[in-house]
């Protein structure tokens, strides 16, 4: 399935909370990446979405290098 990775959608930041290694925590900006409001009350749709979004990342093992060893 095809979802829109644009900035802030649930699907960006999805994978965004994994690239970052943070815990699932569904979410968007419908107006980009932290501009105006974090909404975290998704439809079933967007749902699925952020966590296309984080597997997708997880599969590929994508993740931020923070220098550490």
């Amino acid at each position: 399935m095809k979802y829109d990775e644009s900035h802030g959608s649930p699907y960006d930041r999805g994978s965004a909370d994994s690239y970052y290694q943070r815990a699932r925590s569904p979410h968007y900006y419908p107006q980009g990446s932290y501009v105006g409001e974090r909404i975290t009350d998704l439809t079933l749709e967007q749902l699925e979405a952020y966590n296309a979004g984080f597997n997708d990342n997880e599969a590929t093992q994508n993740f931020k290098d923070y220098g550490q060893e």
